[in-house]
């Protein structure tokens, strides 16, 4: 069971580490309003599980959307103490999809994962952000994401290189008392390599080398391999969420 404290602290943290700014809290819940392809830096997520979204929060948060010419979305958990607020999404037309899991760990069960050689830098290189435009992976998406996430504040950025070329990547934002992993990528012709669990045990010892000790990341429920390699670094589920949008 997550602490409201630490629900509130991850969805901050979220926020922070996929460059939203300026986000605006109403009644409890955290609205983002980035545009772009990040679906958690334009979406509104509840502070706490027990939270309420009323008919008229719900008409306060879409008028946001609105102001900005966004849709709006939702990202809402799972848990009992949210089940009026899926309610009254649903009565006013909005869907779920693409459930996603929270999972949360120690920095020192990433840093102990594997031993494939990776390295840490302070900021991205041309040939990190070059995974994201790989093969396998949209374009636009790559450009946009790479970009966001080259700009998170107090982040380190990790990597395994062989031959000069950069095959594997991901980076951790430092906020909240948590260190939030994302953007872990693979070149597509080199996937199966266990690349990514070098750059999760880089990842791990920068993290416990600044004295955070507390990592968490997201993973669609549907990645069964990514949920199988968080877990043998001591991952557990948090929550799981949906996105909600008007349908």
């Amino acid at each position: 069971m997550i602490a409201d404290a630490d629900v509130a602290a991850i969805e901050r943290a979220t926020l922070a580490a996929v460059g939203v700014t300026d986000p605006v809290e109403i009644d409890g819940w955290l609205v983002a309003r980035n545009p772009g392809p990040i679906r958690r830096a334009a979406s509104a997520a509840p502070l706490s599980h027990a939270a309420s979204l009323t008919d008229e929060t719900l008409a306060r948060i879409e008028a946001l959307y609105d102001e900005r010419a966004l849709p709006a979305a939702f990202r809402l958990g799972d848990s009992v103490g949210l089940g009026a607020a899926r309610a009254t999404l649903a009565a006013a037309g909005y869907r779920d999809e693409q459930p996603t899991l929270v999972m949360v760990g120690e920095a020192a069960g990433l840093a102990g994962l594997s031993k494939q050689s990776a390295e840490t830098i302070d900021k991205p290189d041309d040939g990190w952000r070059s995974v994201f435009l790989g093969e396998g992976f949209d374009p636009a998406e790559g450009v946009h994401r790479a970009a966001v996430l080259a700009r998170a504040k107090d982040a380190v950025f990790a990597r395994v290189q062989e031959g000069g070329s950069t095959l594997a990547v991901g980076v951790a934002s430092l906020s909240e008392g948590w260190a939030s992993v994302h953007g872990m990528r693979t070149a597509l012709q080199h996937r199966g390599r266990g690349l990514a669990g070098g750059v999760l045990s880089a990842l791990g010892e920068a993290i416990a080398s600044r004295d955070v000790p507390r990592v968490f990341l997201q993973v669609e429920e549907a990645n069964a391999p990514a949920r199988a390699l968080y877990a043998r670094a001591g991952f557990v589920t948090g929550w799981r969420y949906r996105y909600w949008i008007n349908s």
